[in-house]
C-alpha cells in the first residue's frame, strides 16, 4: 500500500473531482440548519415536546462535530477515497432514514447517523480537492469549495422552509438520497485513492476527544434549556473540560496521536483555527435567531424569510471564487480578516436597526455586509488551514478545522440563545426583539474577536520562511525558490 501517494484527478480532470466534492459538502453542511424552519410541521406531524424538537437539530450538529476528527483519521489511514465513499452511504441512508421516520424519537436516531455519515465525508472532500488541484491553481477551486458550503449553510433556512411550505418536511431529507446516489459511482469512477500517515490509528485520542467535545457540547446546548446549574449541565462542562485537557496532555506525549498537539505552536494554525471556530459561533447563532425574527416577528412565510436572506447568501456565491483569486496574490490573511470584520459590522447593523415592525430595505445593507464578509472568509480560510501544515498532516487538519467550526456552531446557537432568553422571548414581538438585539450584538463581537485572531496567522512571507525552516537543512531556499517561481 502506497502510504503518501499523490493522486490526479482522473479522467474528467478537475472539474469532476470539484463537482462530487462540492455537492458533497453542501448535503453535509446543509443539513446543519435545514431543519430549523420545518420544525412546527415535524412537531405537528410527529408530536413530542420542545425537548424533543431541539434534539432534531442538536443530534446532527453532536455527532458531526465530535466524530470529525476520527472521520479524517480513518480516511488517512485505510483510503481517502473509500472513507469518502462510505461517509457518503451512511449520510444517503440515514437521510431516507429520516424522511421516513414513523415518530420523533426514530428522527432523532436518524439524523445522528446523518451527523456520523457527514462526519466521515466532510473533511475528505477537501483533502481530496486539495490533492487533485495544482498548487497554483488551488485559490480558484477553493473559492468554488467554499462558495458552494457557504451558500449550503445560509440557504439551510431557505430550502427548508420552501420545501416544508410547498411540499413536505419530509423532502428536506429526501433531497439527499438522489444525490447521494448519483455521487456514489462519479466518486468510484473520477477519485484517486490517496492516503495519509500509515501509522496505527490513535484510538485512546479519539475516545477522549469525542467524549470530551460531547459533554462540552450537551452542555452548552442544554444550558439555555435546563438552566446552566443544572446537574446534567455543569456535569457535561466540567467532565468534558477534563476530558479534552487528557486529550491534550494524550496528544502531547503520544507517538502517534490523532491531533499532534505541536501543530498548534504554528502561529498559523492555532490563528486560523481559531478564527474559525468564531466565525461559525457568531454565523450559526445569528442565523438560527435571524430566520426566526423574520417569521415570528415581521410575519413573513417560511419561503418568504429565506427569500429575504438571499442578499447574505448571494453575496457567498459572488465574492468566493474572487476571494480566492484575491488570496492567491496577496495572501490568505488580510482577505480572512477583512472579511471578519465586514461580517462582525453587518451583525452590528442588524442589531441596531431590528424593531418590531422594521421594514425589509432597513435591513438590506446589514445583510449584503454579512453576506460579502463571509464569502471573504471561506475559501481564503480552507487555503490557510492547509497551507499550515505538511501534505501529510492534511486530513488531520481538515478534521480538526471542521470540528472547530462545528463546536463553534453549536457553542453560538447555545450562547446567543441564552442571551435571547435572558433579555426577552417569545410572548411578543417586542419581547422577541429585546431579546434579539443584544444576542446579535455579541455575535457582532465575536466576529470581531475572529478578525483579530486572523490577524494573527503571519504574513505570506513568515508563513513561507517557517515552513521552509521546519522542512530541514537546505528547505528555506527550496520553498522560496518554489514560492517566487509562482
Amino acid at each position: 500500500m502506497s502510504q503518501h501517494s499523490e493522486p490526479s484527478a482522473r479522467a474528467g480532470g478537475v472539474g469532476w473531482v470539484l463537482v462530487i466534492t462540492g455537492v458533497a459538502g453542501f448535503m453535509a453542511a446543509l443539513d446543519n440548519l435545514v431543519v430549523t424552519t420545518a420544525l412546527p410541521s415535524i412537531r405537528e406531524d410527529l408530536g413530542g415536546g420542545l425537548h424533543d424538537l431541539e434534539w432534531t437539530v442538536s443530534a446532527y450538529t453532536l455527532t458531526f462535530a465530535v466524530l470529525l476528527m476520527f472521520g479524517a483519521a480513518l480516511g488517512d489511514r485505510f483510503g481517502r477515497r473509500r472513507l469518502f465513499m462510505v461517509g457518503l452511504s451512511v449520510f444517503t441512508l440515514a437521510s431516507a432514514a429520516a424522511a421516513l421516520a414513523p415518530g420523533i424519537d426514530s428522527l432523532i436516531a436518524a439524523r445522528a447517523v446523518q451527523g456520523v455519515g457527514a462526519a466521515v465525508m466532510m473533511p475528505l472532500t477537501l483533502t481530496l480537492l486539495t490533492a487533485a488541484v495544482p498548487a497554483e491553481k488551488r485559490g480558484m477551486a477553493y473559492g468554488i469549495w467554499g462558495a458552494v458550503n457557504g451558500l449550503a449553510v445560509a440557504s439551510g433556512p431557505l430550502i427548508g422552509g420552501a420545501l416544508t411550505e410547498h411540499v413536505s418536511w419530509q423532502w428536506i431529507f429526501w433531497l439527499n438520497v438522489p444525490l447521494g446516489i448519483a455521487l456514489l459511482p462519479l466518486a468510484r469512477l473520477r477519485l484517486s485513492e490517496s492516503y495519509g500517515s500509515g501509522a496505527r490509528l490513535d484510538v485512546t485520542g479519539t475516545v477522549l476527544a469525542s467524549t470530551g467535545l460531547f459533554g462540552i457540547v450537551y452542555g452548552l446546548v442544554r444550558g439555555p434549556v435546563d438552566g446552566w446549574t443544572g446537574k446534567t449541565v455543569l456535569l457535561g462542562l466540567f467532565a468534558g473540560s477534563a476530558l479534552l485537557a487528557a486529550f491534550v496532555l494524550h496528544s502531547s506525549r503520544a507517538r502517534n496521536a490523532m491531533l499532534p498537539m505541536r501543530l498548534f505552536r504554528s502561529r498559523a494554525f492555532s490563528g486560523i483555527n481559531a478564527a474559525s471556530m468564531l466565525m461559525y459561533l457568531g454565523m450559526f447563532g445569528s442565523i438560527f435567531l435571524l430566520s426566526q425574527y423574520l417569521q415570528g416577528v415581521l410575519g413573513y412565510s417560511p419561503t418568504e424569510a429565506g427569500l429575504r436572506m438571499l442578499p447574505w447568501t448571494g453575496m457567498s456565491v459572488l465574492i468566493a471564487p474572487l476571494a480566492g483569486i484575491l488570496s492567491d496574490r496577496i495572501g490568505g490573511r488580510p482577505v480572512v480578516a477583512a472579511g471578519l470584520f465586514v461580517q462582525a459590522a453587518g451583525l452590528a447593523y442588524l442589531s441596531a436597526v431590528a424593531t418590531a415592525d422594521a421594514s425589509y430595505g432597513s435591513q438590506l445593507p446589514g445583510l449584503v455586509l454579512s453576506g460579502i464578509g463571509m464569502a471573504l472568509f471561506f475559501a481564503p480560510a480552507s487555503a490557510l488551514v492547509m497551507a499550515s501544515v505538511t501534505a501529510k498532516e492534511q486530513g488531520v487538519a481538515s478534521g480538526a478545522n471542521n470540528a472547530l467550526r462545528e463546536v463553534g456552531g453549536a457553542l453560538g446557537i447555545a450562547i446567543m440563545s441564552s442571551i435571547f432568553s435572558a433579555r426577552g422571548g417569545y410572548e411578543s414581538a417586542q419581547a422577541f426583539v429585546d431579546g434579539l438585539r443584544p444576542a446579535i450584538a455579541v455575535g457582532a463581537g465575536v466576529l470581531a474577536l475572529a478578525g483579530l485572531a486572523a490577524l494573527a496567522v503571519p504574513a505570506r512571507r513568515g508563513a513561507v520562511l517557517a515552513m521552509a525552516e521546519a522542512s530541514g537543512p537546505g528547505g528555506p531556499a527550496k520553498v522560496l525558490e518554489t514560492t517566487a517561481s509562482r
